[in-house]
């Protein structure tokens, strides 16, 4: 090249043949543990109230919540499910028969292939359970089996417990935006992870290894843990651990 010569900019890899993926348009999903339904006022609420009635502190890092009746909750799921612009499952764990828990598809941006997974309300009983984990397994599934190219998964930088367990499940810590939000009339930095569709195969298969029944002994305990599965196709870690 002379001296004369204007470099090529880098301009990122072409996206050839791209076709904007669906928007989720809530199809039951079915695993071995747990089952997920678009999310219904009249069918969950009162069931869900349940699950989580005098466990206040699930709410401590969502915008918000608690609900002080099952009649609040109620309206409150009846006004959200409204909202097109999300979608929120109920999460039934079928090792117990009942509804534990809620999760929703959010930032739905099928231009650019990409969704996140957020308002995760794990009840107690859900908590630690094969169901929770098969739960995001499951919408992962859907994400990348309807061709999205990139996860999301974002929460309050102060929720250890959810950037933990992003990082189980396989997503890559992005960093933290500061200052990003504010909740509860509080400041909020949020911490971002993602995982992405080429990285989507071998965590399939992690997922699938964990879940198998033959990874647990007779006392439900796991052999191999999912976090160890997924930390190879990780491409980065979060420093808070």
């Amino acid at each position: 090249m002379s001296l004369t010569e204007t470099p090529s900019p880098e301009l990122g890899t072409p996206v050839l043949d791209w076709t904007p993926p669906p928007v989720p348009d809530g199809v039951p999903l079915q695993g071995r543990y747990a089952a997920l339904e678009a999310l219904d006022a009249d069918r969950h609420a009162a069931l869900l109230y349940q699950a989580y009635e005098g466990q206040d502190h699930v709410w401590d890092y969502l915008g918000y919540g608690p609900f002080s009746s099952s009649a609040l909750y109620h309206r409150w799921v009846r006004e959200t499910v409204q909202d097109q612009s999300h979608l929120f499952y109920a999460i039934r764990n079928l090792e117990t028969g009942d509804w534990e828990g809620v999760a929703s598809f959010l930032r739905i941006d099928p231009a650019n292939g990409s969704i996140e997974v957020g308002h995760i309300n794990l009840s107690p009983a859900l908590q630690r359970t094969r169901a929770a984990t098969e739960a995001i397994f499951l919408m992962m599934g859907w994400v990348f089996s309807n061709g999205y190219r990139r996860f999301e998964w974002k929460c309050n930088a102060l929720n250890l417990g959810s950037r933990r367990a992003a990082q189980r499940y396989g997503f890559s810590f992005e960093g933290v935006f500061r200052q990003a939000m504010i909740s509860k009339g509080r400041n909020r930095d949020t911490a971002w992870f993602a995982m992405i569709d080429s990285e989507w195969p071998a965590l399939k298969t992690a997922f699938e290894a964990w879940l198998d029944p033959r990874n647990f002994d007779a006392e439900g305990r796991q052999v191999e843990r999912l976090g160890d599965l997924t930390q190879l196709v990780r491409v980065a870690s979060d420093p808070a651990f």
